[in-house]
């Protein structure tokens, strides 16, 4: 596509909708029988949203999602009612270039308050816990890790989410508590084994899936993957042939905004700073490139 960095989808206001919400990326309508999930273009950093966005993002989060969802529909359903616009409520009938290839038109769902994080690696926050404890959210780890080791297992490490700022970590008891142990147990086993399918898939792409999270909700009394699968927003996905245990890998991600952010003397509070072109066009490249890499195609 020809997109330039200022034609970025950053916003939406859409007509008919009874309640409206606004994430960090996604801007979310509920209508009678249903709700409009749509990836916006926003990019975030140290949880701030930047002043500009990532043209195609929201495009790529969402056909990824979608590509997860079809492809694990046999080990969860999922709140998807439809991709096509045309499908979406007549009140936004008009709204159709904004809309095509970055909305999900999904079932209401009520969601639990836990992300359902899976670790294959020690890195990240993990590796700092690591570090600190011999810990990892409860799990007691070998000695002498280094940063970015395979864990002997997949581990469920769950958080907590949070309207503002980081999510929090917990261990596998307290998030029991807060959604039931029947409930914890059944999100524990499902989360790893999403992540195991993930993960041998990808493998056979050249990429290493080092951690993600999934969110789930209860549709009909039935335990439903919702929001988003597998996106290089929710996950972190590595080069394998570049791959070295010992030092942080570069990931395939927004990894690369936050690495130039880092440089800037800025202190990560609101408002953000404008991104330049190159870190733009750069950004994009990557993003393009996990979506070819993991679906076998190039983003129509």
């Amino acid at each position: 596509m020809s997109e330039r960095p200022e034609q970025a989808i950053l916003a939406t206001d859409l007509p008919g909708a009874i309640k409206r919400s606004q994430g960090k990326v996604r801007d979310i309508y509920e209508y009678e029988d249903g709700v409009l999930l749509i990836a916006t273009d926003r990019v975030s950093a140290f949880d701030v949203v930047l002043l500009n966005g990532i043209p195609e993002k929201g495009k790529i989060l969402t056909q990824l999602s979608l590509f997860w969802f079809d492809r694990l529909t046999g080990l969860v359903p999922n709140h998807l009612i439809s991709a096509e616009v045309e499908d979406f409520p007549g009140a936004v009938a008009d709204y159709a270039d904004i809309l095509s290839g970055r909305t999900m038109w999904v079932h209401k769902a009520d969601v639990l308050p836990i992300e359902c994080v899976a670790r294959g690696y020690l890195t990240g926050s993990a590796w700092k816990e690591y570090q600190a404890t011999g810990e990892v959210c409860g799990h007691v780890l070998p000695p002498d890790m280094v940063d970015s080791q395979r864990l002997p297992e997949p581990i469920f490490t769950p958080a907590t989410k949070a309207e503002t700022g980081h999510d929090e970590n917990i261990d596998r008891e307290t998030c029991a508590r807060i959604v039931g142990r029947e409930t914890a147990e059944q999100l524990e086993a499902l989360t790893l084994q999403l992540y195991q399918a993930a993960a041998d898939y990808v493998a056979d792409r050249g990429l290493i899936l080092c951690d993600t999270k999934f969110e789930f909700g209860m549709i009909d009394g039935t335990l439903t993957l919702v929001d988003e699968a597998l996106t290089p927003d929710s996950s972190r996905y590595w080069d394998a042939e570049k791959y070295v245990p010992g030092r942080p890998q570069e990931s395939l991600d927004k990894q690369f905004v936050r690495n130039y952010l880092e440089g800037l003397e800025w202190d990560k509070t609101p408002p953000g700073p404008q991104l330049p072109g190159e870190v733009i066009a750069e950004t994009r490249r990557i993003y393009r490139t996990i979506y070819r890499r993991i679906t076998g195609t190039d983003l129509d």
